[in-house]
């Protein structure tokens, strides 16, 4: 068996050239005689690693110089959490712009545990039973400490496209499934939470760009390793950080470096989406739920139109050497995650096996 196509939404793949570099010093890093999974994180070598990958990351996503960048465990899960911990006062509320799975979990982690969240149902469907994202919901209410968005609905194959006007009020991005795939300016946000395992490197590091002025505002139960306060005031290293996701995050941002940097990326992912919604819509077979302009580029999801045969669709799928085609559980039908790694090549082999398999079954 061949390299398999990897569409899962994540793990996702990691490039080539970054998978080749890792493998070559995984045994000896810069011909120290041990290999960086064996290396303390408090030595000057992996010190180099770490500020090297905050380099790369502030150049590439052109990170103002009141932003600080923290490295971080516990996921988008946890960041659900640090966010109104770090920055919902007691008694205060916060507003959160719902567009699919995960802002409705980051919604219901604050309304839970920590305060007023006020949901904003953001999307809606058409005639025609097709999802899209109505702007005008998004309405800051009035004293609200912030405000959340997820960008890209890894679940529900739903991007945002145009940012709500939150009137001062700082706004909350997760950005963990379409980071780096696209220019943003990140001046527009209070701050960034993302995790690296679907564009940047393998699971268990975590991302937070954070403003300075929304640093130090932590309740006092905000466990030390959310509070983003001393995770800057220790660079990132209070507690022992995943230091191989650190190491393979500066890796691939080299490799974003080395081909153009994000705006190339960005191109790349257009056309990639592009060429798979073409032929869907094409498709009397294939059904995309969402209308156009609110399609993820990164996570393409769609049905087949006769779904008794998505599990013989799998099964050929996998024999194709096509793995992760199945949609979220929540949702069911199928998905497509095309992030940074995936090669127009593995856009085109899913395209020519969607056409065999319809003209089989259809």
């Amino acid at each position: 068996m061949g390299k398999a196509w990897n569409y899962g939404a994540g793990p996702s793949m990691i490039p080539v050239e970054v998978m080749e570099k890792a493998q070559k010093e995984f045994l000896d890093f810069n011909g120290l005689g041990l290999g960086i999974v064996e290396m303390s994180h408090r030595s000057a070598e992996f010190d180099a690693v770490a500020k090297h990958a905050e380099l790369m990351l502030r150049k590439l996503l052109k990170v103002p110089d009141n932003y600080k960048i923290l490295f971080e465990q516990g996921g988008g899960r946890g960041q659900f959490a640090a966010v109104p911990l770090n920055i919902l006062p007691e008694g205060g509320k916060a507003d959160y712009f719902v567009t699919g799975h995960w802002s409705r979990s980051a919604y219901l982690e604050c309304k839970e545990r920590y305060g007023e969240a006020i949901l904003h149902e953001c999307v809606e469907q058409d005639d025609n039973g097709q999802y899209f994202i109505n702007y005008q919901k998004m309405q800051v209410t009035e004293g609200s400490s912030y405000a959340f968005i997820c960008i890209n609905e890894t679940v529900n194959g739903i991007e945002v496209n145009q940012l709500p006007d939150t009137k001062g009020v700082p706004l909350i991005a997760d950005m963990s499934s379409n980071i780096l795939t696209r220019n943003i300016d990140v001046s527009a946000f209070g701050a960034i939470i993302f995790g690296a395992q679907k564009n940047l490197a393998p699971s268990g590091i975590t991302v937070t760009i954070v403003r300075e002025d929304l640093i130090g505002k932590a309740r006092k139960y905000c466990p030390s390793v959310l509070d983003w306060s001393i995770l800057a005031k220790y660079d990132s290293m209070y507690n022992t950080p995943t230091t191989f996701s650190w190491y393979m995050a500066g890796l691939a941002l080299d490799w974003i470096e080395s081909i153009g940097g994000v705006s190339e990326l960005e191109r790349r992912n257009a056309a990639k989406a592009d060429l798979l919604y073409d032929y869907v819509d094409s498709s009397d077979f294939y059904l995309c739920p969402i209308k156009r302009q609110d399609r993820s580029r990164v996570n393409c999801v769609f049905t087949l139109k006769d779904e008794s045969k998505n599990a013989i669709f799998l099964q050929e799928a996998k024999k194709h050497n096509m793995i992760g085609l199945k949609g979220h559980k929540v949702l069911g039908g199928m998905r497509a995650s095309i992030y940074n790694a995936m090669p127009r090549e593995g856009v085109e082999a899913l395209i020519k096996f969607l056409k065999e398999f319809e003209s089989q079954y259809a």
